[in-house]
């Protein structure tokens, strides 16, 4: 009997910790297909160290009409400390340690979106990118600091520190190729100047994955 518990246990050892390591989603998507408050990511960054300014980029795709998150980052301190929030088709909130701020584009469309967004602590300034177009720059959290130990969770918002989430703010869909830099990266209409993030990083992601999560290869570019 020992014996085989002992050789049950080893079997799935390596089930237990496939989404706790590092994986390469190269050409992959998580998808989120229901509506609910038990379906997420947890992403843990590759360096933990304060934000004093950020690019984050990113591809999502949904055919909700109502709001959802596509980043939540979320700290002790401030549970929306860095939130990227679609209020509608074409309409971006973007909230720094609580401060929000709306993007109104006149992309209105229900297709994949390439969203990239970029935020400097020094001034303020932050700019959003739709299909590597620029969208405005606006001023949010002037001399904020974004907290090194902070959850990092796609496919809900965050209302407290890593939980209280909200059925109706969830994503169902898809996201894939997110990457997250300590810096402000130049945007080009194909995407990022830079490949691979150096805070989160698509090509060697550290994630856990909750409830009913489903990870596939992608359907888009």
């Amino acid at each position: 009997m020992e014996r085989l518990l002992l050789t049950t246990l080893l079997l799935l050892l390596p089930l237990l910790a496939v989404d706790a390591a590092c994986s390469n989603l190269e050409g992959k998507a998580i998808i989120f297909p229901r509506q609910s408050v038990t379906d997420y990511v947890l992403l843990t960054a590759k360096h933990q160290k304060p934000l004093h300014s950020f690019t984050l980029c990113m591809k999502a795709s949904s055919d909700l009409t109502r709001d959802y998150s596509l980043f939540s980052y979320s700290t002790r301190a401030h549970s929306n400390a860095l939130l990227l929030y679609l209020n509608r088709p074409g309409e971006f909130s973007l909230t720094i340690g609580h401060s929000e701020i709306v993007f109104k584009t006149p992309l209105a469309s229900k297709g994949p979106i390439h969203v990239c967004v970029t935020w400097e602590s020094a001034t303020g300034i932050a700019t959003l990118w739709v299909d590597g177009k620029p969208q405005g720059r606006k001023g949010v959290s002037k001399g904020y600091v974004l907290d090194a130990h902070a959850k990092i969770i796609l496919g809900q918002e965050q209302d407290s520190y890593g939980g209280k989430f909200e059925e109706k703010q969830s994503l169902v869909g898809e996201v894939w190729d997110v990457h997250l830099w300590d810096t402000i990266i130049p945007i080009k209409h194909t995407g990022p100047a830079h490949r691979n993030g150096n805070v989160l990083n698509w090509h060697s992601l550290n994630f856990q994955s909750y409830g009913y999560v489903v990870i596939k290869p992608k359907l888009w570019a």
